[in-house]
């Protein structure tokens, strides 16, 4: 059964568009997804491990084949991309896809005969940024050295929209920061766009318009950032205090020995309402754990 989009889907306008995207495997299932990713924005996608993340990268760069449903990237169908629009697309996945036995010398070399608008002295230049050993072959690299390499690769070829997973995983907290501003000076560009796929939420609200939570192989929610963070509130209170509260307010439930809190919704409208309790500011963090536990012990 197809369900709704979360909210339309404009094929050519969007630099991504899924539409109703099915992948079956064995024991998990991509179970019609959609959403999309307006031009111009930063889009975080998020999600517990094994949520469909990776799988509906996969599915975007056409590495694998969909069983149902629609992509489309820069106003093109996914799996028949024209090379301009492939060198369009840069691409940071989790773990490195480049030779062990390559250094940054020879990256660049192939990187020229792979990318018509490969900027040499641009991926120079991050190479030195990220402190990366020129002479090291890649097999030496750290994983976080891995992860900086496939970063100045992405932004080394004029690419106008970045899919990212994970690609703050394994760097330190100071080097994440300094590539989050990398990613925020990217975007000074309005036709520049970001999928950043990461199990870091902190990051996702550093620099996200917009958030897409991915629950089971579901679409949970796709939406403005700010909204979703301002249409949420958390409630603390006794635990027999919750039975007061409208169930259409609440999104879920944590119970202790002696004490309740309660995220709710429509936080404007429940503050009219209920004049009794204080509601305090939630994160996405807490909006995921709550959502992807539902209404335990309510």
């Amino acid at each position: 059964m197809k369900k709704s989009s979360p909210f339309p889907i404009s094929n050519t306008e969007s630099a991504i568009a899924i539409n109703n995207v099915v992948k079956q495997y064995d024991n998990f299932k991509l179970d019609h997804i959609s959403f999309q990713v307006p031009r111009g924005t930063i889009m975080g996608f998020v999600g517990e491990n094994g949520a469909g993340k990776t799988t509906t990268i996969k599915a975007i760069l056409d590495l694998i084949a969909i069983d149902e449903g629609e992509i489309f990237l820069l106003g093109s169908n996914a799996g028949n991309l024209s090379k301009e629009k492939k060198a369009s697309i840069g691409v940071v996945l989790d773990g490195s896809n480049l030779h062990d036995n390559l250094n940054i010398k020879n990256i660049n070399l192939i990187m020229k005969q792979i990318y018509p608008n490969w900027e040499e002295g641009t991926f120079f230049s991050y190479i030195r940024k990220f402190h990366l050993p020129e002479k090291k072959i890649v097999k030496e690299f750290s994983r976080g050295m891995k992860m900086k390499l496939s970063i100045a690769i992405a932004l080394s070829h004029q690419a106008k929209l970045l899919i990212l997973d994970e690609a703050t995983s394994g760097l330190d907290p100071m080097v994440r920061d300094e590539i989050l501003d990398i990613f925020l000076e990217f975007m000074q560009d309005d036709e520049h766009t970001i999928l950043l796929s990461s199990h870091i939420i902190s990051d996702i609200e550093k620099i996200a318009d917009y958030v897409t939570f991915i629950h089971k192989g579901n679409i949970v929610f796709s939406k403005n950032k700010d909204d979703l963070i301002y249409q949420h509130g958390m409630v603390r209170c006794k635990k027999e205090e919750v039975r007061e509260i409208d169930k259409s307010y609440i999104v879920g439930v944590r119970e202790n020995q002696f004490a309740a809190e309660v995220l709710i919704q429509n936080k404007d409208k429940f503050q009219r309402q209920y004049h009794n309790f204080k509601v305090e500011r939630t994160s996405i963090e807490e909006i995921m754990l709550f959502i992807s536990r539902g209404k335990e012990g309510f």
